[in-house]
């Protein structure tokens, strides 16, 4: 217990850092303030620190002093804030017009500066090195491809054997809760940008013109049909419709209409499938109605895979750590998606979900992760620290085990 009382002695140091970081949110992957605070928080810890060049990122490598130590484990942590207005009553509110962290990675960033400065004081027991990850723009900006592609996998002169990440939510989890899930935990995102062009007229005359709103409109319910008839039940896909413009006036027909959507899918093949299936329908209907059609389908985030044995390993920890009573497993993968999922695709690991739903108040009524009303009990920051350094500790502090384990995922890729 020694981690998680050293955790819960330094709360209100990782409240006031807490604090600090929502107070000043940054938004994207240039975070230079965010970036200062976490530097100035890990000053004075035996770590070896390297910032980005192309983002403002900060990885902080820590070399275990225990004896054999072979292994290697990464931690991340992300950043950067929503660009959403907040209107949650916080004496610690955003001062910043426009910019809010809505998804808790404030709390993230918080818990893996608690986590750097319990393994450094726990050094002699880790059997191996920690990388910890300080990602910027997570929401939308991809930040962990710019970090890969920087070289933080290889930051501790070997490639990570496990890699987790910790994720809290707003509301549909009890206060403390932990939620894990082998295999897919979260889906695939991608990006659908149309615009049709056809030829302006008066309203009262359409067959004068090529009228761009009808298709549009016809795209946009052929796309839900589409939905529920292609695509099997057990093996889902959702696409919603954000943004539709088209025209001025009431009795202009436009030159051209536009929409934009999501798309969401929980397999690699649904997401491959997808990517043909809606250009080849949205081009049939153009078509069919004598008018021209731009469809831009973008690749965005790809399916986060949790790895069996690892998040066996992480449920396994969280029992022994916090109780049982403490975890649950998850039935289905959230719908929201995550760049971790690229580190996931190189280094075998977990994403883990905590409860943060402010304590009195329901979580299945709470407003969830990205509203402007959201909220997070710090009392999950201690949590959160100590399981992240529990991860690392107990993860390498078998370095016969860490050995075995790449043994045997070099045998199954034979």
């Amino acid at each position: 217990m020694a981690v998680l009382d050293d955790a819960i002695h330094m709360r209100d140091d990782l409240v006031t850092l807490r604090h600090a970081l929502h107070a000043e949110p940054e938004v994207g992957l240039d975070l230079p303030r965010t970036q200062e605070k976490v530097l100035a928080a890990l000053s004075g810890l035996p770590l070896e620190i390297t910032t980005g060049t192309r983002t403002t990122s900060v990885t902080a490598v820590l070399r275990g002093t225990g004896a054999s130590g072979h292994g290697t484990v990464l931690l991340r942590g992300d950043m950067d804030a929503l660009p959403v207005q907040e209107k949650a009553d916080l004496l610690w509110r955003s001062t910043i017009d426009g910019a809010m962290h809505a998804c808790g990675h404030d709390l993230h960033t918080t818990m893996l500066v608690g986590a750097a400065r319990l393994l450094s004081a726990h050094r002699d027991r880790l059997h191996g090195d920690v990388v910890l990850m300080f990602q910027p723009g997570e929401e939308g900006c991809d930040g962990a491809a710019v970090m890969l592609a920087e070289g933080v996998l290889d930051a501790a002169g070997r490639r990570p054997d496990a890699a987790y990440a910790l994720h809290v939510f707003s509301a549909t989890q009890p206060l403390g809760r932990f939620v894990t899930r082998s295999g897919a935990i979260l889906s695939a995102s991608d990006t659908l940008d149309v615009t049709v062009h056809g030829a302006g007229g008066h309203g009262s005359t359409p067959a004068l013109a090529k009228d761009p709103v009808v298709p549009v409109a016809e795209m946009i319910t052929a796309l839900q049909a589409m939905v529920t008839r292609q695509f099997d039940i057990f093996d889902p896909a959702v696409l919603s419709v954000g943004s539709l413009h088209a025209g001025s006036a009431r009795n202009v027909i436009p030159d051209t209409a536009s929409f934009a959507a999501t798309v969401r899918t929980f397999s690699r093949a649904a997401q491959e499938r997808m990517s043909h299936a809606v250009p080849r329908l949205l081009q049939g209907i153009a078509a069919a109605h004598g008018v021209d059609v731009d469809v831009r389908y973008g690749s965005g985030y790809p399916l986060t895979v949790n790895d069996d044995r690892e998040t066996a390993f992480a449920a396994a920890t969280i029992g022994e750590v916090f109780g049982g009573a403490r975890h649950a497993g998850l039935a289905n993968p959230y719908n929201g998606s995550e760049d971790f999922s690229r580190v996931l695709a190189e280094v075998p690991g977990s994403f883990i979900g905590l409860g943060a739903t402010p304590a009195g108040i329901d979580p299945e009524t709470a407003p969830f992760n990205h509203s402007p009303y959201a909220q997070y009990d710090d009392a999950v920051l201690p949590d959160g620290a100590a399981l992240y350094a529990e991860l690392a500790l107990r993860r390498l502090g078998s370095p016969r085990a860490t050995e075995d384990q790449t043994a045997d995922r070099t045998e199954v890729n034979r």
